[in-house]
This record gives C-alpha cells, sequence and structure tokens, in this order.
C-alpha cells in the first residue's frame, strides 16, 4: 500500500509540469503583443512625418496610451510567466544572474496575485484614461460601465491584499505563539 501511495504522490508532483505548455503558450502570446506594438509604432511614426493627413496631439496621446497598453500587458504576462513557473512549476536557477527580476526572490502564490491585480489595475486606468481622452465620440453607458468596472478592479484588489495580510498575520501569530509546530 506504502508503495501505491508514494506513487501517487510522485504523480501528482510530476502533474506540476503540466502547466508548462500553458507558459509556453503565453510565450507565443507576448510576442503577439510585440508584434501588434511594433506595427502601432511604425504607424505612430508614418502618421507623424510621412502621411498627407497629419494626425493631431490627441490622436498621437491615445495612440501613445495604446502602446503603454500593450506593455502593461506584456509586462503582466512576464509576472505570470516567471512568477507563476517559479511558484507552480519549478524553480529557475538565475542565482547570481545579473538580470534577474528583484522580485522573483519573494514571490509565492499571494504575491503574484497582489502584482497581478495591481498589473490589472494599472491596465485598467490606461483604457478609462483613453475613454476620458475620447469622451466625446463614447456613448454614456460605456464610459459608465468602464468606470464601475475600474472600481469593482480597484475593491478586488484592495480585497485580496487585506486577506492576504491577514494570512500572514495569521501565520505568523500562529508561528510565534507557544506549542506552535515548526
Amino acid at each position: 500500500m506504502k508503495l501505491a501511495v508514494d506513487r501517487l504522490e510522485q504523480l501528482i508532483f510530476w502533474s506540476r509540469w503540466l502547466q508548462a505548455p500553458l507558459y509556453l503558450g503565453l510565450i507565443v502570446a507576448q510576442s503577439a503583443y510585440v508584434y501588434l506594438f511594433m506595427l502601432e509604432l511604425w504607424h505612430l511614426i508614418h502618421n507623424l512625418f510621412f502621411s498627407s493627413t497629419r494626425i493631431g496631439e490627441t490622436e498621437v496621446m491615445l495612440i501613445v496610451l495604446g502602446l503603454i497598453d500593450v506593455v502593461m500587458i506584456a509586462n503582466l504576462l512576464i509576472m505570470v510567466i516567471i512568477g507563476g513557473y517559479e511558484t507552480f512549476v519549478s524553480r529557475l536557477d538565475l542565482e547570481g544572474h545579473p538580470d534577474q527580476p528583484e522580485w522573483l526572490s519573494h514571490v509565492n502564490a499571494g504575491v503574484l496575485k497582489i502584482k497581478l491585480s495591481t498589473a490589472i489595475i494599472g491596465i485598467s486606468s490606461i483604457h478609462l484614461l483613453k475613454t476620458f481622452i475620447n469622451a466625446e465620440n463614447m456613448p454614456e453607458h460605456t464610459i459608465k460601465w468602464q468606470v464601475i468596472i475600474h472600481a469593482v478592479f480597484l475593491g478586488s484588489a484592495l480585497a485580496m491584499a487585506w486577506v492576504d495580510r491577514l494570512m500572514t498575520q495569521t501565520i505568523a501569530l500562529g508561528k510565534s505563539s507557544p506549542g506552535a509546530r515548526h
């Protein structure tokens, strides 16, 4: 029976590698965002310097905000790819590597959730700013729903941070109390 349980536990532990193709797929998705970024940047440069119809400051601002949005989504992808792989699949052997992200040394599921929610709020903020800049061309109900959705993202992030803080304090109390197992 012990041998069967050991094999089952090994299989369960090995199953974490089933996530590796998911992270590889996100790398492919990130490549698509790099392509879209370069395409949009080319359109901006072309419309500024080579097109017969000039674009105005508002159009430039909207395009630049779109570029920032793509960069923030790419940052989100990096956090999910590197942080998720490190947390759920296997440690990355990066000790002493000059480009090792600072946050990677203390990443766990709680930290990753907070970082992801912060990134999502940043992306939502960019979308909301684009909407406000272009408000005269947007239906009022669209603006209202974008504000509501952004507020829900903010509330969710605050709730996750609060729960994470409570859990951290509970764990710290458990470790410091007499008779606690270590």
